[in-house]
């Protein structure tokens, strides 16, 4: 989910960001149990976009979008 939404903003991004946001959002989505579809891509383009905007530590990406 995390890389589709990345391949959507047309962005690059290196191995250890894409697997941070991945780690950000499967916590996420554990925590908040979101089940959809449509609510996942929500989520992955919010973790994507907030790190593009400069929120790069984990923690706090987490809890920005929780």
């Amino acid at each position: 989910m995390i890389r589709s939404q990345i391949r959507e903003a047309q962005t690059v991004l290196s191995d250890e960001e894409v697997a941070l946001c991945q780690r950000v959002f499967d916590h996420i989505v554990s925590v908040q149990q979101i089940k959809t579809d449509a609510e996942r891509e929500d989520l992955a383009a919010q973790v994507v976009h907030s790190f593009q905007h400069g929120v790069k530590d984990e923690e706090a990406l987490m809890r920005l979008l929780i």
